[in-house]
């Protein structure tokens, strides 16, 4: 009897490529379930905001108007976006927007400083800064060395251009001035009347307030009261000398 030969059966091993490539796609599939589970956790979302230096707007005014909210998702906050949105106001000079992980915000506000003071229509104290915004105080918070405007009309595009001109000036070389009002003149469109503590009248115009100022102050220093008048050329009268010259003839 003859030995009859089965012949063996190979099975094919997998092939190394095939197996890295199932390799991958499980992995890719691990990391997408990974993202969206981590998305949709809290450690994705923002957990807390904090608003620091801001003294002029409440922090539900803050919150609403930069867009921040409890809950929306950290890595899609913008920090250029937010700056954007608080510059608005009007009130922030400057705002840096400092993320922490996880989940924290913290804003730190630079603030326009106050340079006058004026009365509303409704008699609410109301402060200028810089930026030519006003913004409402109280009369406890009302920094006496700052001068008061009066008479000027909230349009008035000038009222902004000396709000800027007073925060270019040391609060130490505009402390004497107690009132600022327009004064304007075709010659002069932006000149204004300014009053002293020292019982001084000055009249200059905003474009030259800034390089006028030191005159003011040594005149202020040296003389008696008087009229004080600085715009093209400088000079000064004193109050009773002024009154000698506008007496009628004879008395």
């Amino acid at each position: 009897m003859s030995n009859t030969h089965i012949p063996v059966l190979k099975q094919d091993k997998p092939k190394p490529r095939a197996a890295r490539k199932i390799i991958w796609i499980l992995l890719l599939l691990f990391i997408a379930l990974l993202t969206i589970l981590f998305f949709r956790s809290p450690i994705s979302q923002v957990t807390e905001i904090q608003f620091k230096g801001n003294t002029l707007n409440t922090k539900e005014q803050l919150m609403e108007t930069s867009g921040l909210r409890i809950g929306e998702q950290y890595f899609g906050v913008d920090p250029d976006e937010v700056k954007q949105r608080l510059a608005r106001l009007g009130t922030i000079k400057s705002a840096e927007v400092v993320k922490s992980f996880p989940g924290e915000i913290s804003i730190v506000i630079t603030e326009y400083p106050a340079v006058a003071y004026e009365l509303s229509a409704d008699g609410d104290f109301q402060a200028i800064l810089s930026s030519g915004t006003s913004v409402p105080v109280a009369a406890s918070g009302i920094a006496v060395e700052k001068p008061i405007l009066t008479k000027w009309d909230p349009a008035d595009p000038n009222k902004a251009k000396l709000s800027e001109v007073l925060a270019e000036i040391p609060s130490s070389m505009t402390s004497d001035i107690s009132e600022i009002m327009p004064s304007p003149t075709l010659s002069f469109p932006d000149r204004i009347k300014l009053y002293t503590r020292s019982k001084f009248e000055v009249i200059t115009s905003i474009s030259l307030l800034r390089d006028k100022v030191e005159y003011l102050n040594q005149v202020t220093e040296l003389e008696q009261p008087g009229i004080i008048t600085m715009l093209e050329a400088d000079s000064y009268v004193p109050f009773d000398e002024e009154v000698e010259e506008e007496a009628p003839e004879g008395e």
